[in-house]
């Protein structure tokens, strides 16, 4: 049979689908990309905030209609469905089957006996979704490397290193849908990157939902200085980068590491989410204003050409005006690279969800408007800073009119960041290569168009 998937939200999620894929494939399932020619449908869920759970319920009804066509089977799982399990079971009868995080374990063999049964249930056209609220954490196990089909292209690959989160932040629900963070042996995860570098992968982006976290459960100290090191060692590897460390756990160690080892990018995504101490306390982050001013700046003297990330909320429980323009006049001062904002979703089963004064919708979009304005103004002058520098690109893409290449600088993460336009004057393929150029003008606000001085490798 056909097998079609659709994969939502994060990358975390995306390495849960490709080692499904990968699943099927072993099982000699065809994989393919439309919907409409699939006997399987798959949709592997997000569950964090309230537009990703609506994203979710959404795809999954426009998934069912395809089996008032050809498709005999629907499956769903991922966060949603370990969130809301029970709730999904009995108001979402148009799928065939529902699989937790703590069964993917088991997934094949929940697979093969839904067939067996030969399940079929006709879809309505409506389904009327209630969700009751978390009452205790779900106990996963980490799962260790098993085979997946890369999806993102040939170029690079998400590496997972850690399950779940131990943070508690008031205003998240991830301990509550994936469990209290759990680390994969340093020699599980060099296994799965030599498999990726095997396959002709050449940068490995490294995630966890707090990579500085990584290792303390089963080494009783953080190791993700030493699996880094261990990372850059693999042949045909050329880039690493890891996203999503706490300021908390970004250690001297760390700092240096990236400083002095090439392979690495100096590159930073470091998720603050606000700057007020009085939020913060609140979101029960584990920092302050005066820390995370001075790790920037430690940072910044050390690393000269790093890049800075960070995430922000707005509109949290009790911000006020002031907290707000606390929050404006660090981003002016600070001159993040990069920066994403988030109004702030309300959770149910969150501390923060039970927090009194919670803010109004329209206050949260007007402070969102003015932050992400600021933040493109202040991206804008530093593209301009580079403008005129020579720099290694990753080639990816070429645009439809093939008047350019399209790539990446170690500076700027997949999908979420910019990309350089190369000038497509030259009869040589540099498709998936290495090429060094001269940036020689901003686009669209966050890109680049560049030049090509010659192919690197």
């Amino acid at each position: 049979m056909n097998v079609g998937f659709i994969s939502l939200g994060c990358s975390k999620n995306l390495i849960d689908t490709e080692v499904t894929v990968g699943l099927f494939k072993d099982h000699h399932y065809v994989i393919v990309n439309d919907p409409a020619k699939a006997d399987i449908i798959v949709v592997n869920t997000c569950g964090f905030i309230d537009s990703a759970k609506e994203e979710a319920i959404n795809t999954i009804l426009e998934m069912a209609e395809y089996k008032k066509k050809r498709c005999r089977y629907l499956i769903a799982m991922g966060c949603l469905v370990q969130r809301y399990y029970d709730d999904l079971k009995k108001s979402l009868p148009e799928v065939d089957l529902f699989i937790k995080l703590e069964n993917y374990d088991k997934l094949w063999q929940s697979i093969e006996d839904m067939i067996k049964m030969n399940v079929q249930i006709q879809p309505k056209n409506k389904s009327n979704l209630k969700i009751s609220e978390i009452t205790q954490l779900p106990m996963l196990e980490q799962q260790e490397y098993m085979e997946r089909v890369v999806t993102t292209g040939q170029n690079y690959a998400y590496l997972k290193i850690g399950e779940g989160c131990s943070n508690f932040c008031t205003y998240c629900a991830i301990p509550y849908i994936r469990g209290k963070f759990i680390s994969r042996t340093i020699e599980d995860i060099l296994e799965e990157a030599k498999m990726l570098a095997s396959k002709g992968i050449k940068e490995l982006i490294v995630i966890a939902q707090d990579t500085t976290k990584y290792g303390i459960d089963i080494y009783g100290e953080s190791k993700l200085v030493e699996l880094l090191q261990e990372l850059s060692k693999i042949d045909g590897i050329e880039w690493i980068r890891f996203l999503y460390s706490y300021p908390e756990g970004i250690t001297d160690e760390l700092i240096n590491l990236v400083a002095t080892n090439n392979k690495i990018a100096k590159y930073f995504d470091i998720p603050i989410q606000h700057i007020s101490d009085d939020i913060l306390k609140k979101m029960n982050r584990r920092t302050n204003k005066k820390d995370i001013e001075n790790l920037l700046e430690k940072i910044r003297v050390q690393i000269p050409d790093v890049v800075l990330r960070t995430s922000l909320i707005v509109g949290f429980p009790g911000e006020t005006e002031n907290n707000f323009n606390e929050l404006l006049e660090f981003v002016k001062k600070a001159e993040f690279d990069k920066l994403g904002a988030f109004m702030y979703s309300k959770e149910e089963g969150t501390p923060a969800a039970k927090m009194e004064n919670q803010i109004h919708g329209n206050t949260k979009k007007s402070r969102y408007n003015k932050l992400m304005k600021l933040q493109q103004e202040i991206s804008n002058q530093n593209l301009q800073k580079r403008v005129g520098n020579t720099c290694f690109v990753l080639v990816e893409n070429m645009s439809f009119d093939r008047k350019y290449y399209i790539g990446r600088t170690m500076q700027d993460a997949p999908d979420i960041d910019g990309v350089v336009f190369i000038k497509n004057y030259t009869e040589k393929d540099l498709m998936n290569t290495f090429v060094k150029c001269k940036l020689v003008e901003v686009c669209n606000d966050y890109d680049f168009i560049a030049t090509l001085i010659e192919k690197y490798m």
